[in-house]
């Protein structure tokens, strides 16, 4: 099942030298319920991406609280927050990261393989239901063959192979033609409604937000209170 957000006075700044910094999020809460599907939108470096990498843990924060299921991730050492993330995240990116030389099966797997030294066959065939589920039944295709539509039912797929709580994606459909775009969001949604998973994206797309249950717009790595109306 999906864990629930709390993240509180979330706060990031990167140095520019000279004693001078930017501020790249002053965020006063964040909350997603277990289960939910969330969504974060504005313009290309209002800090999307940025608030992404601090509720995963990926980014240390300055100021603030994370809390997934009442664990305070952001008090948490790296090394702890790594495997936390591990255990718990499954990642979805605009730009897939496959690996060309393998499979649409192999790189399903790559998960898998840094948790076991052979992939049991229980997570094999999960693999194969899941490729099966995103309509990609020719498993042993390489992906260097695939559509770029197809390339990202792959890493939807592989973002799934370990039963995540928690599902997060990065402009999923931003590369993607119009038919493609709404396949994926189709997918995303529905894979992660029928395992219980929370969902949280950054994205552009108007028709996935739209399907979204709540929605925090940003401008310049604050809430946008202007456009306020849109969270639902």
């Amino acid at each position: 099942m999906g864990l629930g957000l709390a993240a509180r006075d979330l706060r990031l700044s990167f140095p520019l030298g000279r004693g001078e910094h930017v501020e790249a999020l002053d965020v006063p809460e964040f909350d997603v319920g277990a289960g939910q599907a969330a969504g974060i939108t504005g313009p290309s470096g209002s800090g999307k991406t940025s608030l992404l990498h601090v509720v995963t843990g990926i980014e240390g924060l300055q100021a603030g609280s994370v809390a997934w299921g009442g664990v305070d991730i952001a008090r948490l050492p790296e090394p702890d927050r790594d495997r936390w993330r591990r255990a718990t995240v499954g990642f979805v990116f605009q730009e897939f990261n496959l690996f060309p030389g393998l499979s649409a099966l192999g790189n399903v797997l790559v998960p898998a393989t840094f948790r076991h030294f052979a992939v049991p066959a229980a997570v094999k065939a999960r693999a194969r239901r899941l490729l099966a589920r995103v309509g990609l039944g020719d498993r042993d295709r390489p992906v260097a063959s695939l559509s770029r539509g197809e390339r990202q039912r792959v890493a939807v797929a592989r973002a799934l192979l370990l039963a995540p709580a928690v599902v997060v994606a990065d402009e999923p459909t931003a590369s993607l033609d119009a038919a493609s775009a709404a396949a994926v969001g189709d997918l995303l949604l529905e894979v992660c409604r029928d395992a219980g998973a929370t969902l949280i994206v950054a994205t552009h797309d108007p028709a996935l937000l739209d399907r979204l249950d709540l929605v925090v717009p940003l401008a310049n790595g604050r809430p946008d209170r202007l456009a306020a109306g849109t969270a639902r």
